[in-house]
């Protein structure tokens, strides 16, 4: 693979002699260089790929191609821009392999009432959650648009799956990361016209299903302890199967969707419906633990086991407010969500 290199920085102060080091073949040298790059790399591919997992094996591809093709690296150009025109590259192979991920509201209408005994839908790939822990509140450059954060709300990476992977690339390098058209086009062997035209498209798509409040504004307005007070009523709520509890913490448009599983509903009737029939009432015993996931708050749920003796990790419940109360709930059932941040798998 050619890799082409940004005109933007040169290669800073400390990293000279790591990348003569490194370019002789001392690993440890790269370590040195990529670590602390590593975290917001990362961030890069799940805004690309709509997954923690596919992620991982997108980084760890990026960094095998770079420390092979290290040789191929100008110094003339920054390292960091080198390196995400190496994980771009990377991540659109994957977009163009794997597809785009989806959330049950892609695949058709809500569900006027529970359906109990969903079954996962193994045959989609669905977009997953995503521990933001070590991103930065703010935006990654003085150029770019969107705070780190925000770049990884929910409702943001959903809208990024509904873009061809050029556009997608356009819009995170040129809106979060703060690249220049110019260095777009270096970076993904193209002309500027070209992401220039991309980036109109990307912007039209996901001004229509991005709210205009981000979460993080959101999340700011309600502040630290009433959000504390909405993640704490709706988890005991859960736990103690309180639906009158867990309805006043709901705004009248509510959705709760929850993927692998295909059927999702709107609106506080079909919501209270499924809560009572399902989770408050026929699953068992729950405990919780509050986590953030995507820029948002979380709550990572444990299930009663009889045979674990146990409450095993089960979803990540990812809420999005408005104002102060939750208009939208996506949980994510797999006990793998749950071990992306760190969590035991297990809780008394």
């Amino acid at each position: 693979m050619t890799v082409s290199t940004s005109v933007r920085a040169v290669t800073g102060p400390g990293e000279g002699s790591d990348l003569a080091l490194a370019r002789e073949g001392d690993g440890a040298a790269f370590g040195r260089l990529v670590d602390p790059l590593r975290r917001e790399l990362h961030a890069h591919c799940y805004r690309m790929l709509g997954s923690s997992h596919d992620a991982d094996d997108a980084l760890q591809e990026a960094l095998l191609r770079a420390w092979r093709g290290l040789g191929r690296f100008a110094e003339r150009g920054s390292l960091r821009s080198w390196l995400y025109t190496v994980a771009t590259r990377t991540c659109l192979d994957l977009v163009e392999a794997r597809g785009r991920r989806a959330l049950p509201v892609d695949l058709g209408p809500s569900s006027e009432r529970a359906v109990v005994g969903d079954a996962p839908l193994a045959e989609v790939s669905w977009l997953g959650p995503y521990d933001d822990a070590g991103l930065g509140s703010g935006p990654a450059a003085p150029e770019a648009r969107y705070e780190q954060r925000e770049a990884v709300e929910l409702a943001f990476v959903a809208a990024l799956q509904h873009l061809p992977g050029n556009q997608r690339a356009a819009l995170l390098l040129f809106e979060v990361l703060g690249f220049a058209a110019a260095e777009i086009a270096v970076m993904m062997d193209t002309s500027t016209a070209s992401v220039n035209s991309a980036l109109a498209r990307a912007r039209r798509l996901v001004a229509e299903r991005v709210p205009s409040r981000s979460q993080q504004r959101a999340l700011r307005e309600l502040g630290d302890a009433r959000l504390r007070e909405v993640v704490t009523g709706f988890a005991t709520a859960l736990e103690r199967g309180d639906a009158d509890a867990l309805v006043a913490l709901l705004t009248e448009d509510v959705t709760w969707s929850m993927p692998p599983l295909p059927h999702w509903y709107h609106g506080i009737g079909p919501v209270t419906d499924f809560a009572t029939r399902v989770p408050l009432t026929t699953c068992g015993s729950w405990r919780h633990l509050p986590v953030r996931a995507n820029g948002q708050p979380a709550v990572a749920c444990y299930l009663w086991d009889e045979a674990a003796g146990a409450h095993v990790s089960w979803s990540v419940n990812v809420l999005t407010m408005r104002g102060e109360l939750v208009c939208e709930v996506t949980s994510f059932v797999g006990a793998e969500h749950v071990a992306l941040f760190g969590l035991p798998a297990a809780l008394p």
